[in-house]
């Protein structure tokens, strides 16, 4: 390293923060430092002024202190899942907050509230919650974050019959843009309660979360498959059978186009297959009764049954490790014949495309209400959302799904609402298209409130408000 280089090093003000957090503080070129920086998802690569890594909300408060005194910015990150956005904004003033070691999971089985540290993920906790015979609103996946999950809005199994996890979560500990810790919920700062509850990261670091559980410990699930030769049948059974099916199912369509590795099972591997897995919170007749028209399809394989809730964490066969991964999505208010014939013109039989995955998610029931008092995203208009990608172990093949990806989304948008969902958002995204103008604007003043500076940076940001009312970042 030369000189010179060595002094902008010395005189970085990252190097501010040296000592915090027991010294897990990495800075670039920091023997930990690419360690640190690395997000869940490995086609991101996020380059932060500094990564900390805080014990506790002491440690926390401490960090964002500091971060703002050397004129730094902070963004909170537990797992980095959806990191996209946030690397692409540029991180040369960020120190990246890993909230990984708050990960305590405690249930009040008589209250029925589960308590996690910010950093927690959601394997533990539904655990925790499975042992006093409860269940919670997980994801589909068991190590992403609780905390940007439900701040995002989460979206589950249970979705259509019991909302968005947003409009469970009962009370958040967060650490503002003064360093102050504060406990929100519906007695306390209501506002920043509110807020959060769907708006994500932009106003602190939440160092802990409540949440309600549920008094049930099972659930009849599991997924039905058929070959892609059948995808229009089942595509066509699927899109009129959907949106008028009772709250009590949430499901999932999907498109999968199998690699042929050798860690596939031979029924498996190298196919394309059409798979809809989900769960019904009803007893096994009415259940049956759901699900008849779909079986009537004859699927190759049918596991649906009843089966403990929390083995539903791993149902949709996400990646449970870190991996490389592009996802592109929007939602769609309807998918009319027309519609479902531009879908399957993209992913269907005989398809070409770098796109291993294209998915479907039913929305409707409880989903498509306002769920009164549950935050600022209390519902999502539309009846379907898509999602497709796959995995990128290259950034030539990242780019390659990128762009299907793109030319997917505008294929489809003659049904779009124009709507986001910012969970599903992993690419920069206007956040006005994921909320009604005054709520984005209620969003932006309660931003300018509790981080007039700009402090913080989140993945999807929520601007600050000038002083004559229009936003700015």
């Amino acid at each position: 390293m030369s000189i010179n280089e060595t002094l902008d090093q010395l005189e970085r003000p990252a190097d501010r923060l040296r000592g915090l957090a027991g010294g897990a503080i990495h800075l670039p070129g920091d023997p930990g430092y690419d360690a640190a920086r690395a997000a869940w998802n490995l086609a991101v690569d996020q380059r932060p002024a500094a990564v900390a890594v805080p014990r506790d909300a002491d440690d926390v408060a401490r960090i964002v202190r500091a971060a703002h005194a050397a004129g730094l910015r902070v963004a909170p990150q537990s797992t980095g899942h959806n990191a996209g956005p946030l690397a692409a904004g540029g991180l040369d003033d960020v120190v990246i907050v890993r909230t990984s070691e708050l990960n305590d999971v405690s249930v009040d089985p008589e209250r029925r509230i589960v308590r996690v540290g910010g950093g927690t993920v959601w394997l533990p906790a539904v655990k925790a919650a499975a042992e006093h015979g409860l269940t919670v609103l997980h994801g589909s996946s068991v190590d992403v974050g609780i905390a940007g999950y439900s701040l995002g809005g989460g979206m589950g199994w249970y979705a259509r019959k019991l909302g968005l996890a947003a409009n469970s979560l009962t009370a958040v500990e967060i650490v503002l843009a003064n360093g102050d810790l504060v406990r929100a919920d519906t007695e306390h700062h209501a506002e920043l309660f509110w807020a959060v509850r769907g708006g994500g990261g932009n106003f602190g670091i939440v160092t802990a979360l409540e949440f309600r559980a549920y008094d049930f410990s099972t659930a009849y699930a599991g997924l039905l498959m058929w070959d892609v030769e059948m995808a229009p049948r089942v595509l066509d059974m699927w899109r009129a059978w959907a949106p008028v099916a009772p709250d009590e199912v949430t499901t999932s369509f999907r498109i999968l186009r199998i690699p042929p590795i050798p860690e596939m099972p031979d029924f498996l591997r190298g196919r394309t297959i059409v798979v809809i897995d989900g769960a019904v919170l009803a007893d096994d007749e009415r259940a049956a009764d759901i699900l008849a028209p779909l079986r009537a399809l004859e699927p190759e394989l049918d596991t649906f049954g009843r089966v403990p809730s929390e083995t539903l964490v791993h149902l949709h066969m996400d990646p449970e490790e870190p991996a490389p991964g592009i996802i592109r999505s929007t939602m769609l208010r309807e998918l009319d014949d027309a519609g479902a014939e531009a879908f399957l013109g993209l992913f269907g039989p005989g398809v070409e495309t770098p796109l291993m995955i294209a998915e479907l998610r039913q929305l409707g029931g409880a989903l498509g209400r306002p769920h009164e008092g549950g935050g600022v995203l209390t519902h999502l208009e539309g009846e379907f959302a898509l999602v497709c990608g796959g995995m990128a172990p290259t950034p030539e093949l990242g780019s390659m799904i990128a762009s299907a990806g793109e030319r997917a989304v505008a294929a489809l948008g003659p049904w779009s609402n124009g709507r986001s969902y910012l969970n599903f958002a992993e690419e920069p995204t206007d956040t006005r298209t994921a909320y009604a103008d005054e709520v984005w604007l209620r969003l932006a003043a309660v931003r300018s409130a509790v981080d007039p500076d700009g402090v913080f940076v989140a993945n999807h940001a929520i601007p600050r408000l000038y002083e004559n009312g229009r936003p700015t970042r």
